[in-house]
């Protein structure tokens, strides 16, 4: 198999990870390469720092897919003396382009989010807090029964009629439509001025609300009728597959202090290690997690029902605050949950990089193109160590 253009290697990761779903602070997509220049080898990494370089020029990587991006803030200047700008002239030297995945790769499906649930062995897993739907459109098309394969067929060219895994979905039934053709008028049935009565075919189909002119127009196109009679209806929005973090539970259930102890187990050692607030023999069974900083949706674990929270980043306030308040809420004898468990940053979101080197393998094998992946090995935590108080004091 060929090596892909860094266009179509792009093209692939985007439809995973559509930038149209990162949020507005963000700064996602390709940073620097040649659309056109050939792709043989991608590095993944967390971070987009001096030692992935490093590591991706020692390997001969021509591209580096990171999951937080090198730009997020607004920069005046990319020289070379800046660290930053350093890190990119590198790169364009080496002939070796960057991208980020970040708020993108977050909720998506073998996303961050799931990528740490499935770590920690989580099962019968769900968003914590669920991105609405698609837009969805029905369409119902009233139609001579004859004529109504036709229909069903170009509306579902123009995109309509596709449920997950299947396309032209559609459903009929029958009826009679009654017109009557005034002067100026020229039916496919019957004549001028007299009362007709057909039977039609009542057909119904979804299509994103994106499509509805392209539907609508491909409808009308097949239609034998001069004016289609139609409804074109918007559709509640549901939630959908992704979302901020995911829920899930234990296979079986264990204790606080056993299940801090397989997340620190299941993700990169760090010099912070885990961290775990409350009842260490409390029992966990349910489960919520958010790869990153994930204290603004203490809320949303809570009210998934979370015996424990899983994140980074926790502050000394906001976990104060809620173990605070899961203690007021237990009075009665209940749980104090959710516990907490706190990973380091980079520990939380490491374990997306094989899931997304692997996928992005998979999709452009099926394409016809190949290359070599590889997670990156080196730990990017900012911090390298961390000491005890030593107490002086004689016994």
């Amino acid at each position: 198999m060929s090596a892909p253009r860094l266009a179509d290697v792009v093209r692939v990761l985007e439809r995973r990870y559509p930038p149209s779903t990162a949020e507005s602070w963000d700064a996602v997509g390709l940073v620097t390469g040649d659309p056109d220049q050939p792709v043989r080898r991608v590095l993944f990494a967390v971070d987009p720092v001096a030692t992935v370089v490093d590591e991706a020029l020692e390997w001969g990587a021509d591209l580096v897919v990171t999951h937080h991006p090198l730009l997020l803030k607004g920069v005046t200047s990319v020289a070379a003396t800046t660290f930053k700008g350093a890190v990119l002239h590198r790169l364009v030297r080496g002939g070796c382009a960057l991208l980020a995945a970040h708020t993108n790769a977050d909720a998506a499906t073998d996303g961050v989010a799931d990528a740490l649930a499935q770590v920690l062995g989580l099962v019968d897993v769900e968003p914590l807090l669920a991105d609405a739907g698609p837009a969805l459109d029905k369409h119902v098309v009233f139609v001579p029964v004859a004529d109504a394969p036709r229909v069903v067929d170009a509306m579902a060219a123009a995109g309509a009629g596709a449920l997950g895994a299947y396309e032209r979905c559609a459903w009929t039934t029958t009826g009679e439509g009654t017109f009557t053709p005034l002067p100026g008028a020229s039916p496919t049935i019957g004549s001028v001025d007299t009362r007709e009565v057909v039977v039609e075919a009542r057909v119904e189909m979804v299509a994103p609300r994106g499509a509805r002119t392209a539907v609508v127009t491909a409808m009308r196109g097949a239609h034998p009728y001069e004016e289609p009679a139609f409804d074109v209806l918007e559709a509640a929005s549901l939630p959908g597959s992704t979302g901020t973090g995911r829920v899930g539970r234990l296979a079986e259930p264990t204790t606080l202090r056993a299940f801090a102890q397989c997340a620190a187990d299941a993700t990169p050692a760090t010099a912070q290690g885990v961290r775990f607030a409350g009842d260490p023999d409390g029992r966990v069974e349910r489960v919520a997690v958010v790869g990153g900083s994930g204290d603004p949706f203490f809320d949303a674990a809570r009210a998934a029902g979370a015996d424990v929270y899983v994140t980074a980043d926790l502050r000394h306030h906001p976990a104060s605050e809620q173990r605070e308040r899961a203690a007021f809420d237990a009075r009665g004898g209940r749980a104090a949950t959710p516990y907490l468990v706190d990973l380091a940053h980079f520990a939380s979101e490491w374990p997306w990089l094989p899931l997304a080197a692997r996928d992005l393998a998979a999709d452009l094998h099926a394409q016809g193109t190949t290359v070599e992946t590889r997670v990156s090995v080196r730990c990017t935590d900012p911090w390298t160590g961390r000491v005890g108080r030593t107490d002086s004091r004689s016994s």
